[in-house]
């Protein structure tokens, strides 16, 4: 099954706002709000003039299917910073939730360190969301610090992976 990235364009913003707003998706979030239409745009009109930022759409089998997002591509020391989520309801439906995990991470790995130049990746990942820091470490990255962060007014561990290059 093919895995590629391709830059998000205004077209993705309904799809984007929908799979970021699953239950499942803003449970393992940094926000877990319900992000408003209105919001939505408001970070899209922002994050695309960003020369430091970039926003991805992953795809699974040729179909729209995740987005993953880039911080420090513009920076002289090219330590990046990623997020991503996924599709649930589709790749659910089509039974390729595991496979399009793993697809996205190679993918958005590769684009890091091939396309972006990365010196290494890192991203902060809730404590209890043990599927995706086992898919981490599955992928090399490692540990660097744990810490507290405020959620919605509540307290939560957050676990710091990163990833260097190879030498």
């Amino acid at each position: 099954m093919t895995a590629t990235l391709r830059p998000a364009g205004s077209e993705d913003l309904d799809r984007m706002r929908r799979w970021r707003n699953h239950p499942q998706v803003r449970a393992t979030s940094l926000t877990q709000h319900e992000i408003a239409p209105e919001e939505h745009l408001a970070w899209w009109s922002a994050v695309r003039e960003e020369p430091d930022r970039r926003v991805l759409i992953y795809l699974h089998g040729g179909k729209p299917a995740g987005v993953v997002t880039f911080t420090g591509v513009a920076s002289q020391d090219k330590d990046l910073t990623w997020g991503f989520y996924l599709d649930i309801v589709g790749l659910e439906e089509r039974r390729e939730l595991l496979p399009a995990w793993i697809g996205l991470q190679q993918a958005a790995i590769a684009h890091a360190f091939e396309s972006l130049a990365a010196r290494t990746l890192g991203g902060e990942t809730l404590a209890d969301n043990q599927p995706v820091l086992a898919l981490h470490r599955r992928f090399g990255f490692r540990v660097v610090r744990r810490y507290e962060r405020d959620i919605d007014g509540k307290p939560h561990q957050v676990v710091w992976t990163e990833l260097s290059r190879r030498a």
